[in-house]
């Protein structure tokens, strides 16, 4: 049988562009709740912000859970697609759904339980900000199953090659937190000013907005991918064990990850809470590379992951630099607007001269890094889509956990808390040359086996 949305054959270019723009639009979205809430929190102070960035720390680490799912519903759908499997397909959309269900519950539970030994990790200082970051943990909390199921939603139809839907969805909750923010923070007419607290309500109703909508758009399918999947039924442990194996490698990078910065954090507030709400909210503007970068990963995983599904490796070869040169444009521009352009766009964020000023030095370091960075998450995307997660992990987790060592001895030399931004931009670089080198070794040793494998088949 013919499927729609299919990567395995026609322009290389044409497909991972198509494939890619609302995937990138998708990203964009989701980094856009949490910088509308910090152009909003930071109306409100520095120390609103801080909290709202302490909290926030929590729905990250969130991430390292949710991929338990997503990547084996992205990798999982996309080479059932490519070997024309329909029915795999759905086993593995019952499957990713199921089990992140589960863990949206069981987070939802521990973070509300611990909220106050979750905050006070961070030694925060000040009563004020510690109380509005423990608000805003317990009721994002409450909304998190729909915070945990939308990116997986999104995976499973980006596997399949559909990656404009997600991103009309994901527009609904956009818009939705767009028109709630100022409402809940500042009150108008009988909604009372909430502050923190209504920036965290914002995001809950945007987030169940979007699951409803995935939900819809799952009840009227009129494709084949959707009907008859039986989500009530009773989980196979043989696809639930291969999906937790498959994602295990890149959950736990990003739960190290967040971990790490974490730790990040609590150097960081040696200087106070400013340098939390800069990171916070320059890390949001940095997101307009990384985000960007994420959109050609998934799609070239979902097109490695077709394409070698249908052991098609010359189009994975041209496919891979395809991406990284696309993802390469993106690098460069990221790096001339945080190094040139950080004082006006920093500026929209926060007013007060030190926070200002300690952003522009946070932009400009993390600027240089730029075109590295994209290259790896680019690269760690056609690693996934091979099934082989490993490489990617391994160099993540490595340097990522460089940076706790580095922050510490660089922001003891004359560097100060600039010290601390070297540590994550040159650890960032080193990521991306080695993981880069590592697949285009793989890359060119996979290719002479299939080109050897066909010479054999014609003799």
């Amino acid at each position: 049988m013919e499927i729609e949305n299919q990567l395995t054959q026609g322009s290389i270019s044409k497909a991972l562009i198509k494939l890619a723009l609302p995937i990138m639009g998708t990203s964009f979205l989701q980094t856009a709740y949490t910088i509308t809430d910090m152009f909003w929190i930071g109306k409100v102070g520095t120390k609103a912000a801080a909290a709202v960035g302490t909290g926030g720390f929590f729905t990250w680490l969130a991430m390292a859970f949710i991929i338990l799912s997503k990547v084996g519903a992205e990798v999982g759908v996309a080479q059932s697609i490519g070997r024309n499997d329909i029915g795999e397909a759905k086993r593995y959309i019952r499957h990713t759904v199921q089990l992140n269900i589960f863990l949206g519950i069981l987070y939802s539970i521990v973070l509300i339980v611990f909220k106050k030994s979750l905050i006070g990790f961070f030694n925060l200082g000040d009563a004020e900000v510690i109380s509005m970051a423990t608000t805003y943990l317990v009721i994002v909390s409450l909304g998190l199953v729909s915070y945990f199921i939308n990116p997986v939603f999104t995976g499973i139809l980006n596997g399949y090659g559909d990656s404009k839907t997600p991103f009309y969805i994901n527009m609904i909750g956009l818009v939705t937190n767009i028109v709630l923010d100022p409402l809940f923070i500042f009150g108008f007419g009988p909604i009372p000013a909430m502050g923190v607290a209504g920036a965290a309500l914002a995001t809950v109703i945007a987030q169940v907005a979007v699951t409803f909508a995935f939900i819809i758009r799952i009840v009227v399918a009129k494709d084949e991918l959707f009907k008859e999947i039986g989500f009530l039924q009773a989980p196979d442990m043989t696809h639930m064990r291969y999906i937790i194996r498959l994602s295990l490698p890149v959950a736990l990078q990003n739960a190290l990850f967040s971990i790490i910065a974490m730790f990040i954090a609590k150097i960081i507030a040696n200087w106070g809470p400013t340098p939390i709400a800069v990171q916070k909210i320059g890390s949001q503007i940095e997101a307009i590379s990384w985000m960007t970068a994420g959109g050609f990963s998934t799609a070239l995983s979902t097109f490695v992951g077709q394409n070698y599904g249908a052991n098609k490796w010359d189009r994975i070869y041209k496919g891979y630099f395809i991406a990284i040169g696309l993802a390469s444009i993106v690098g460069l521009g990221a790096t001339l607007l945080l190094v040139f352009g950080a004082n006006p766009v920093f500026s929209v964020f926060l007013s007060e001269e030190e926070a200002v000023a300690q952003g522009i030095n946070y932009l400009r370091i993390l600027g240089f890094s730029q075109l590295f960075m994209c290259v790896e998450i680019t690269t760690a995307g056609a690693f996934n889509g091979l099934g082989k997660t490993v490489p990617p992990s391994i160099t993540g987790i490595l340097f990522n956990a460089l940076r706790i060592p580095a922050a510490i001895i660089l922001s003891a030399t004359v560097l100060d808390l600039d010290g601390v931004w070297w540590s994550i931009s040159m650890t960032s670089v080193f990521k991306g040359i080695i993981l880069t080198s590592w697949f285009i070794l793989f890359l060119k040793k996979q290719m002479k086996h299939s080109q050897d494998k066909n010479i054999e088949i014609a003799l």
